[in-house]
């Protein structure tokens, strides 16, 4: 059954200008994936002290990465949500509601009063903050996809989709950086490569109270944009559906499958180079720790203790940025490689890539004996991981987009990439620290995780069609495209 609402042809629906189109498809991105690193970088440095106090360091982090992993389970659910209106009703309102609901769950976790103050209560309020968190982005990445896709010259679709994806590594160099200067700023009495007492009393939520500014400045630019022609021409024809999630359902089951694994290997490799290299790169040596724990006179028992590589917190997000920088560069220039080569060759020799690269974990992330060499051991794997994150990731704007018609176009593809980060990215952190500890300290089972992933990503994307030919213009109705 169709519902349609009166419209002018296609042919007459105004463009939106190039200009617009990359600034509203790259801002909201960048404020949303903002929002989502300020609390992966918290859910390390904070929220295990301040909301999971448990007395066990590893316990609270399993605590504060569970309650991170909670948002991927809300994220279908608004992946079903958007995609319904933004299907039905158009992607520009969508889009907008979709900011709003990541904006202000953002501003209120910076208000929130902690364990100290109210018990338990504080970890309850922090989860239904980040549920809302996953429910906006469950709706964002798909309609600033189709934004940048549904308005791409011919021939440059793949190059236009690496925009919204671009927000990725932006929103991680500016949520860690502002608390990088936040962190520089306070006093550290005890150096500036701890967090000091001020970070921890309130120093933590000015990133979050800062992303009502930049909400304010995504509305303003999405507020401006109209509908895509691919949208008012299946508006014009009567294909609009009134319950999209159950055409998608039965006509295009096979691509939501794809789609899902497809971007499987992308998720753990994304949440893996961000959280859990946090995490391992941050905790002290087992050196460090005994000898931390004889300055304070406590106990220690190294049988229980599980290591990390030692470094201060900033200087490790430092050394991540110079990554993430790789990883906005590889980006871009994913884009046009698969619009020349196409979407499947690109996505074969990078997920092989990846597979290869999680068989090295242990050899990039051991300890060793000269400091200096390992720092340049751990930069190099930051580097390396981060360039085929953006490699994997940029041309995902194009290839989810493309497996499903117009009329479910939103909901197809918000559901593929958001299932999936229930897969890889909720599991992603709690299973990389229970490997971590099951290595006795040692990743190496972290990285066969990943390239067991890949060999997943692998095979969906060996039986996935080549999609860089596909006309958006023609492929209106539920059903077209069939691997």
């Amino acid at each position: 059954m169709t519902s349609s609402s009166p419209t002018a042809p296609a042919s007459s629906a105004p463009a939106n200008p190039r200009s617009r189109v990359i600034t509203a498809s790259l801002i909201g991105t960048t404020i949303e994936f903002y929002d989502f690193y300020a609390y992966a970088t918290a859910a390390v440095l904070v929220f295990p002290v301040l909301f999971f106090p448990t007395g066990n360091d590893t316990t609270s982090l399993l605590l504060s990465f569970s309650v991170f992993g909670a948002a991927m389970v809300a994220r279908p659910l608004g992946a079903i949500v958007f995609g319904h209106f933004g299907d039905r009703f158009g992607r520009k309102a969508t889009l907008v509601a979709s900011l709003l609901t990541m904006g202000v769950a953002t501003f209120l976790i910076g208000c929130l009063p902690t364990f100290n103050e109210i018990g338990v209560w504080a970890a309850i309020l922090l989860l239904i903050m980040r549920l809302a968190q996953g429910f906006a982005l469950g709706g964002e990445w798909s309609g600033a996809a189709l934004v940048a896709t549904e308005n791409a010259p011919k021939g440059k679709r793949a190059w236009y989709g690496t925009f919204p994806q671009l927000g990725a590594p932006i929103g991680f160099i500016i949520a860690n950086g502002i608390f990088l200067i936040i962190n520089f700023a306070l006093p550290h009495p005890d150096g500036t490569a701890q967090r000091s007492a001020e970070f921890l009393a309130w120093g933590w939520r000015v990133p979050f109270l800062f992303s009502a500014v930049m909400v304010i400045v995504g509305l303003w630019v999405r507020l401006k944009l109209v509908e895509s022609e691919s949208f008012a021409k299946a508006e014009k024809t009567g294909m609009i559906k009134k319950f999209p999630l159950g055409e998608a359902i039965r006509r295009n089951w096979k691509q939501l499958i794809l789609g899902t694994f497809i971007m499987l290997a992308t998720y753990v490799l994304f949440y893996l180079m961000t959280s859990f290299t946090l995490s391992y790169g941050t905790k002290p040596t087992e050196a460090g720790a005994a000898a931390a724990a004889e300055k304070a006179g406590t106990p220690f028992d190294p049988a229980t203790y599980v290591p990390g590589l030692g470094f201060g917190y900033t200087d490790f997000v430092i050394m991540q940025i110079i990554g993430v920088v790789f990883f906005g560069i590889f980006t871009m220039l994913s884009g046009p490689v698969a619009d020349r080569l196409g979407r499947k060759r690109l996505l074969i020799g990078v997920t092989i890539a990846i597979i290869v690269f999680g068989l090295t974990f242990s050899f990039f992330l051991t300890p060793q004996t000269d400091a200096g060499f390992t720092r340049v051991l751990v930069q190099a794997f930051l580097i390396i991981g981060f360039l085929l994150m953006g490699t994997t990731f940029g041309p995902m704007g194009a290839v989810l987009p493309e497996l499903f018609p117009t009329n479910v176009r939103y909901t197809g593809s918000a559901i593929s990439y958001n299932v999936s980060s229930i897969l890889g990215a909720a599991l992603a952190p709690i299973v990389a620290v229970a490997l971590w500890a099951a290595g006795d300290g040692n990743p190496w089972l972290v990285g066969v995780y990943l390239s067991a992933m890949g060999v997943l990503t692998l095979i969906a994307v060996v039986l996935s069609p080549e999609t860089k030919d596909v006309d958006y213009d023609e492929n209106i109705a539920a059903g077209a495209i069939a691997p």
